[in-house]
C-alpha cells in the first residue's frame, strides 16, 4: 500500500511541473498580459506594455471631454471639462503590474494567480491626477459670480433719517473649493458628467434698524467758501461732495477720502483746474479737490473722530487757517483717512449750497454738554517772497506772457483746545505743517524782428520787475489790452 502512494505521489508531482513548466515558458515567450487582466474597466487580456499604456492613455484622454458642472455663489452653474481642470493618468506603473501579473513568485504561487484568473478577473484601478492651477483658474473665473454684502445704510431726506436694509453676500472660497473638487475628482469620480457644489461663504450685512436708529445727533460740521472760483473748480468740488455725501461708517471702519472721489477721470465727473504740483499752479482733472478733503477733515476734527492720514498741501491755501488744511494728490501718494472710532455708525452728509460746501457728521453724541471743542492755528514762521523771477521765451512773440502769483510761505501748527464750562482744561497740538514760499513770476515773449524792440524787452526782464515788463510790452505793441497776459492761481 505504501508503494502504491509513493508512486501516485511521485506522478502527480511530475504532472505539475510539466503544468506549470510549460506555462511559465508560453509566458516568457509571449510578453503579453494574461487573460482576465483589467484596467478599470479596460480588457489588457493578451496585450504588450505598449499596447496596454497605449488603451489606457486613450481612455483618459476621452475623459476631456467629460462634462462637470460646478455650483458657484448665487446657484450659478459654470460648466467646464475634466479637460480645462487638468487630467491625467496617474498611475501607468499599472501597466509593468499588469504584464508581470503570473510571471513572479514560486511555482505554486504562479500557478495559483492563474488559476484564480480563470475564475475571477483582477481589476487594477485607473488613478486619475488633475492639474491644482488649473482648477484654482476656474474657480477664480467662478468668483464673478460672488456678490459681497450690502451693509445696511440710511438715507437722509427733508431732514430725516431712513433705515436702508443689508443685503446678503455669498462668496466662493478659492482655496477650500481647489481642495474639495480635486478630493472628489480623484477619490470619488465615476468618470461620467458630475456635479460639484464648491464652498460658498454666506457673507452677513453689518448694521440693524435699532443700532443704527443710533444715528441722531451732530457731531461735528465744518463750511468752507468757493465763491470765487470758475465753473470747472466749482464742478469739481460739488462732485467731490456728491461721490462722500451718504457714506455710512461702522464702528472701527476707516474713510479713504482718495478711494471715495478717486479716479479723476472725465467718466468720472471731473473737469480741467488749477492745482498745486511742484510750486507751481497747474490744470488738471479734479483741480479743487482739496477743498473738499480740507472742508471734510475738519468736520472730522470737530468730531473728534480718530485722524490716520493726513498732509498739508504743498503751498498755502486761502479757504482756511494755516495747518488746517487736508490735501490729497494721487501723483505724491497724499490721503486724507479717518476712523469711527465711536461705539455707534456714523453718517456724513456733504450739502452744496451758494457756493459753499459744507460736510456734517451724524451719530450718537456721548461727550458732556459742558464740554466744547475748538481749533487754533499757529503761525511760526511767515517766509515771504523775494523778488520777481522773470523767464525769457523767445519761442513767443513780444507781448506774450503768462504770469504766476507768489506764495508766501509758513510754518504752523494746529493745536485742540477743550473747555469745560468756558474754562480751558487742555490744549494739544494736533499737526504742523510747512508750505513752500513760491516767489511771483512771469514768463515773457521776446521773438521780434526789430532789434530795438528785443534790446528794450531784455532790457526791462534785467530789472526782474514784472509790472515794469508790462508796461514795457504796453509800449512796445501799442495795444495794452490786448496783452496775452494770463494770470493763474489756487483760490
Amino acid at each position: 500500500m505504501k508503494k502504491y502512494l509513493c508512486r501516485w505521489c511521485m506522478a502527480a508531482c511530475l504532472c505539475l511541473w510539466a503544468l506549470t513548466a510549460g506555462i511559465t515558458a508560453r509566458a516568457q515567450g509571449e510578453e503579453t498580459i494574461k487573460t482576465g487582466v483589467f484596467a478599470g474597466e479596460i480588457d489588457l487580456s493578451g496585450m504588450s506594455a505598449k499596447e496596454a499604456s497605449s488603451a489606457v492613455e486613450n481612455y483618459v484622454e476621452g475623459l476631456k471631454e467629460v462634462e462637470i458642472t460646478l455650483l458657484a455663489a448665487q446657484d450659478q452653474e459654470v460648466t467646464v471639462t475634466a479637460g480645462e481642470l487638468g487630467i491625467s493618468w496617474a498611475n501607468p506603473e499599472l501597466v509593468q503590474e499588469a504584464l508581470t501579473l503570473g510571471t513572479q513568485g514560486n511555482v505554486i504561487e504562479r500557478y495559483k494567480v492563474l488559476m484564480d484568473l480563470e475564475h475571477e478577473n483582477k481589476v487594477f484601478d485607473i488613478a486619475l491626477d488633475f492639474d491644482l492651477q488649473a482648477i484654482n483658474d476656474v474657480l477664480t473665473e467662478c468668483t464673478e459670480y460672488d456678490q459681497a454684502a450690502v451693509d445696511a445704510s440710511l438715507k437722509r431726506t427733508n431732514g430725516a433719517f431712513e433705515v436702508v436694509d443689508g443685503v446678503t453676500g455669498y462668496i466662493l472660497d478659492v482655496e477650500t473649493s481647489i481642495d474639495r473638487v480635486y478630493d472628489y475628482l480623484t477619490t470619488q469620480w465615476d468618470h461620467q458628467p458630475c456635479r460639484i457644489e464648491l464652498d460658498i461663504v454666506v457673507d452677513e450685512p453689518r448694521g440693524s434698524k435699532e443700532e443704527l436708529s443710533q444715528v441722531q445727533d451732530v457731531l461735528g460740521s465744518f463750511t468752507t467758501s468757493y465763491s470765487t472760483s470758475g465753473s470747472s473748480r466749482s464742478a469739481n468740488i460739488s462732485n467731490g461732495c456728491e461721490l462722500i455725501n451718504g457714506t455710512v461708517l461702522y464702528p472701527g471702519d476707516e474713510f479713504s477720502t482718495y478711494e471715495a472721489v478717486a479716479p479723476f477721470t472725465q467718466e468720472n465727473g471731473y473737469y480741467m483746474a488749477g492745482s498745486y504740483l511742484n510750486g507751481k499752479v497747474v490744470d488738471s482733472l479734479g483741480g479743487g479737490i482739496c477743498q473738499v478733503s480740507t472742508t471734510l477733515y475738519n468736520a472730522v476734527l470737530n468730531a473728534e473722530l480718530e485722524v490716520t492720514e493726513r498732509h498739508n498741501h504743498s503751498m498755502i491755501v486761502s479757504y482756511v487757517d494755516p495747518s488746517a488744511d487736508a490735501a490729497i494728490a494721487e501723483s505724491s501718494g497724499k490721503d486724507f483717512c479717518f476712523v469711527n472710532n465711536t461705539d455707534a455708525p456714523i453718517y456724513i452728509e456733504g450739502v452744496i449750497e451758494n457756493k459753499r460746501v459744507t460736510f456734517t457728521i451724524y451719530g450718537k453724541e456721548t461727550r458732556a454738554a459742558n464740554r466744547q471743542v475748538k481749533y487754533e492755528s499757529k503761525v511760526l514762521e511767515v517766509i515771504n517772497p523775494p523778488a520777481d523771477m522773470i523767464y525769457a521765451d523767445a519761442s513767443q512773440p513780444i507781448g506774450y506772457i503768462v504770469q504766476e502769483s507768489a506764495h508766501i510761505g509758513y510754518k504752523a501748527q494746529l493745536w485742540k483746545v477743550v473747555t469745560e464750562d468756558g474754562v480751558e482744561v487742555s490744549r494739544t497740538q494736533v499737526n504742523s505743517s510747512s508750505y513752500k514760499m513760491v516767489p511771483r513770476s512771469a514768463t515773457v515773449g521776446t521773438a521780434t524782428n526789430d532789434p530795438t524792440a528785443y534790446e528794450e524787452i531784455m532790457a526791462a526782464i534785467g530789472t526782474n520787475s514784472i509790472d515794469h515788463v508790462k508796461n514795457v510790452i504796453a509800449l512796445l505793441t501799442a495795444q495794452p489790452a490786448d496783452t496775452n497776459s494770463v494770470e493763474i492761481g489756487e483760490q
